[in-house]
C-alpha cells in the first residue's frame, strides 16, 4: 500500500468515536477497494485501557462476515492514541500480525486538531504511508 484515501464523513466519525471513548482507547476496521476507504466499522475495546486495545473476536468476526457480504476489503485497523502522538507504540508493532493491512493511529493529544497517520508494518520494518481526506 503506497497511500490511503479516506472520505471526510468517515473521518469525523473515527474522531467523534475516539472523543466519546476518551481516556480509553478507541478501535475499528476501515474497509474499502483498492487504497479507498468507503466504510468504518467501529469496534468495542475489551481492555478498556488508555494505553491498549483488544477487538472483541466476535464483533470482529461478524465485521469480517459483512465486509465480505459487501464486496469490501479490510484496508487498515485503527485506534486512538488519547494522550500521545499518532504514532505506533513498540506494542503497537508487536502486535500488528494482520498482512496486508494498514495501522491508523489518530492522536487527540491536540484535542481541538486531530491528527491521524497510517503505517505499514512488514516484520520488523515499519513505513509511514500518506493519508488523503477527501470529501465524501
Amino acid at each position: 500500500m503506497t497511500e490511503l484515501e479516506i472520505p471526510v464523513s468517515v473521518f469525523d466519525r473515527m474522531v467523534a468515536q475516539a472523543r466519546a471513548a476518551a481516556p480509553i482507547e478507541s478501535c475499528g476496521i476501515l474497509a474499502g477497494q483498492e487504497n479507498r476507504i468507503e466504510r468504518l466499522y467501529e469496534m468495542t475495546n475489551i481492555d478498556k485501557s488508555p494505553t491498549h486495545f483488544t477487538m472483541d473476536p466476535a464483533e470482529q468476526f461478524a465485521v469480517v462476515k459483512k465486509m465480505r457480504a459487501a464486496g469490501l476489503k479490510m484496508l487498515a485497523i485503527y485506534h486512538s492514541h488519547p494522550l500521545t502522538p499518532a504514532r505506533l507504540s513498540a506494542e503497537d508493532k508487536r502486535l500488528a500480525l494482520t498482512p496486508d493491512v494498514a495501522y491508523l493511529v489518530l492522536s487527540l493529544k491536540d484535542a481541538e486538531n486531530p491528527c491521524a497517520k497510517v503505517f505499514v508494518v512488514d516484520r520488523d520494518r515499519t513505513s509511514e504511508v500518506p493519508l488523503t481526506i477527501v470529501k465524501g
